[in-house]
């Protein structure tokens, strides 16, 4: 059954979807530096649930004021006095938010701006295509917040940046921004305008793939590398099998096959 994505009711993450189906999900707790409490990742939850049964082809993930987001919501954590199993609980919650994105099938293009960091770093690593502005920022300060990740940076960010890196940034709360940050792996493109621009044109590109084949790159890609070496060629072959043969692809075969499909050429 397909849902109405527009329908679902979120306080804290708007929604915009195009005819084209690529969905602007806006993260709206500006005032906080979009900061992630409780009621926002159980959105998070909601909203990457019923993504890939909207029919929506792309998202991009963007933010209202100067920053990605902060992360955790230090506030509400220092107000509700968790217990451990209660954190525990919360941060299980980050992580089913986060791997919906991760391993849900539909590219997630994440606009970044001002500051990404700690668990809002976590938030952006589990995108799959990030594009920083000038104004963007990466960090993981939970070191000097006599805190820890729980949101998957030990997985993510460390797969991006390598585990020195990371180490590195929690024990003495390194700042990465501009061209470094990129070349360290923390996003894809640098652009010195607008990075929600860039994301929806890329967004848009996307969305104009086969549904089939961007579920297996934004989802297998993910899964396989999880895998023994032995245990990804098996799978990967069974993917290929199966999106490789696809019947909605025979015309952009034929295209190829008669010459008349755009040439991959290198960009200007």
């Amino acid at each position: 059954m397909t849902i109405d994505i527009t329908q679902l009711n979120l306080t804290n993450i708007t929604l915009d979807l195009h005819e084209d189906g690529v969905l602007v999900a806006t993260l709206n707790r500006p005032a906080k530096r979009n900061a992630l409490d409780a009621v926002t990742v159980e959105e998070l939850v909601t909203l990457f649930s019923a993504v890939p049964r909207a029919g929506v082809r792309a998202v991009v993930l963007a933010a209202e004021g100067d920053h990605f987001c902060a992360g955790l919501d230090l506030v509400e954590h220092h107000k509700e006095d968790r217990r451990p199993e209660d954190f525990m609980h919360l941060c299980l919650r980050w992580h089913e938010a986060f791997n919906k994105m991760e391993y849900g099938g539909v590219p997630i293009i994440a606009a970044l701006k001002g500051a990404v960091v700690g668990g809002g770093l976590e938030l952006a690593s589990s995108a799959h295509v990030r594009v920083a502005d000038a104004s963007t920022y990466f960090a993981l300060p939970e070191g000097q917040r006599g805190l820890f990740t729980g949101g998957g940076a030990t997985i993510r960010v460390a797969d991006l940046v390598g585990k020195a890196r990371m180490i590195d940034m929690m024990l003495t709360g390194r700042v990465y921004k501009g061209r470094e940050a990129i070349d360290i792996g923390l996003a894809q493109y640098l652009v010195e305008g607008s990075s929600f621009d860039v994301a929806l044109d890329l967004a848009r590109k996307a969305a104009q793939n086969l549904p089939l084949t961007n579920f297996a790159i934004c989802s297998a890609i993910s899964h396989i590398g999880n895998m023994s070496a032995l245990d990804a060629s098996y799978a990967e072959a069974v993917v290929a099998g199966v999106v490789n043969t696809q019947h909605a692809a025979r015309e952009r075969l034929e295209a190829f096959a008669n010459k008349t499909a755009a040439r991959v050429r290198p960009g200007d």
